[in-house]
């Protein structure tokens, strides 16, 4: 009998943190890091803010466990993706293209989430925190640069082992400082490719160029 009393529990429970989970994560992308609070959080929700307060001490304990429960669903999206795409049926040309090109159009969809999310991460002082953020987004990160490693053949720089992972970790730290950080100022457009084609195009040529493909 507890069991099946327990069940729907569980259910609601869940059911309630992705509910919680969705809204903080709109509330960061519309107001930003300092305009997220508990009570805007729950009217997202629709929940009482009390209620969100049963199950988190504060705004800090409801922001970590969003955050590191995003990360590892996008590190499980990107290994379903990488066990559906054959290597044989891509070349590391395309795969990397592609990989240039969903992230800048990730970067620009949620470029506000983002840009929250990263300012939260690089402020707070919670070590163990900081360092769970770092395993997930380096075991994404292995997954992509494992997946291109099929294509060692193909690779011309003396240490392709080390040369995936850094290269990729330069066209997110590119993105981010355009896109996130604002670098496309006024300022800056006259040394920056003109729209985003251009600049996916211009990455994975130095993403590749770095590799050793000609």
């Amino acid at each position: 009998m507890a069991g099946k009393t327990l069940a729907p529990k569980q259910t609601r429970s869940r059911q309630s943190l992705e509910r919680l989970s969705k809204a903080a994560l709109d509330v960061l992308e519309d107001r930003g890091l300092d305009g997220t609070t508990i009570p805007r959080i729950a009217a997202k929700a629709g929940l009482s803010p009390g209620a969100v307060y049963r199950r988190f001490q504060d705004k800090d304990a409801l922001l970590q466990t969003v955050m590191l429960r995003a990360l590892e669903e996008n590190d499980e999206g990107v290994r379903t993706l990488l066990a559906q795409k054959l290597a044989p049926q891509l070349s590391l040309r395309r795969f990397a293209g592609q990989v240039v090109k969903t992230s800048l159009a990730g970067h620009r969809k949620y470029a506000n989430l983002m840009r929250a999310l990263f300012q939260y991460v690089l402020l707070n002082p919670n070590a163990a925190f900081r360092k769970r953020v770092d395993q997930l987004n380096i075991r994404t990160l292995q997954r992509v640069s494992n997946f291109m490693l099929q294509y060692r053949k193909e690779i011309k720089h003396p240490d392709p082992e080390t040369a995936v992972p850094f290269g990729l970790i330069l066209v997110g730290s590119t993105l981010r400082e355009i896109i996130l950080m604002d670098t496309t100022s006024e300022g800056w457009s006259s040394v920056l490719p003109q729209d985003d084609a251009r600049i996916s195009r211009e990455l994975t040529r130095a993403f590749l160029r770095y590799l050793g493909l000609k």
